[in-house]
């Protein structure tokens, strides 16, 4: 007696197509990277045309596609898929705008205060002791701490390098050096209760991160420190709508990959976001 093993679907599986929910000049400007790259290393053939290729890249991106799946309907190998993206991340992160050049555009455009925040981006757990310091207490679950700053309108303006989990924020901020580099472009902060303590400068100078007021078991909040918490809260709000909009990439649920790579990878996201909103 033989045995019919095969698949229901037939050997080559089903093929479908889906909408993209992002403007074409986004795939525009990632397809115009490939062909520029392509023609400085002298790549003269693909498989596919760019512009085919920033459509996969992006589906990646946007959608968490398995690279698997996209090959299978696309008729290229998996690792090829998984290459294309890598080098399309790389291309991306280049041109991620650097902390002290952001500042000084604020500063000579007349800004003088900046929205500060983190965030914790989930990844997968991993096993053995390397994992273990990606681990967040105070998320209860394993991932990587991202701090970034907007303006006043929440537009994404910098991203740091991604840190383990375990990582405090102000920690973070002070591996950056993110105090002095405010008070050397004239600009303050505005942060949450999480960054108290961040700014440690003298009394006699101007703060470089405001932050409001925090309650203690032996001191409670006067009136006009609850206002005050009050109003920073409606200033600073527009920060969590920046980490909304980078957060509309799927890809950033739940990191599969190398966590080395997340850096990388935000700053890549942080170009592809900033064209979608300012479009």
């Amino acid at each position: 007696m033989t045995k019919n093993n095969g698949l229901t679907e037939g050997p080559d599986g089903i093929v479908y197509t889906a909408r993209l929910p992002l403007s074409s000049a986004t795939l525009n400007y990632l397809a115009t990277l490939i062909r520029g790259h392509c023609k400085k290393i002298g790549s003269r053939w693909r498989t596919l045309p760019a512009g085919k290729i920033a459509g996969i890249v992006l589906a990646v991106l946007r959608c968490d596609q398995r690279p698997g799946d996209l090959a299978g309907g696309n008729g290229v190998h998996r690792t090829t898929v998984t290459r294309w993206v890598r080098e399309a991340v790389g291309l991306l992160a280049a041109r991620a705008p650097r902390l002290d050049r952001v500042l000084k555009k604020i500063a000579r455009s007349g800004g003088g205060v900046v929205l500060l925040d983190g965030s914790l981006i989930r990844t997968r757990r991993r096993t053995g002791s390397e994992n273990r310091k990606n681990y967040s207490g105070k998320s209860k679950c394993h991932g990587l701490l991202v701090i970034a700053l907007t303006d006043d309108k929440g537009r994404l303006l910098w991203v740091s390098a991604a840190r383990p989990g375990r990582t405090s924020e102000i920690t973070a901020c002070r591996h950056d050096h993110l105090t002095d580099r405010l008070r050397a472009a004239g600009l303050g902060a505005i942060a949450d209760l999480g960054f108290v303590g961040l700014d440690d400068s003298g009394p006699d100078a101007d703060p470089a991160v405001i932050t409001g007021y925090k309650a203690a078991r032996n001191r409670q909040l006067t009136r006009g420190q609850k206002l005050s918490n009050k109003a920073l809260a409606a200033v600073r709000a527009p920060v969590e709508h920046g980490f909304a909009h980078l957060k509309n990439w799927r890809v950033l649920t739940k990191v599969r990959t190398d966590p080395k790579w997340a850096t990388t990878l935000v700053r890549a996201l942080l170009v592809l976001t900033n064209r979608e909103v300012s479009r």
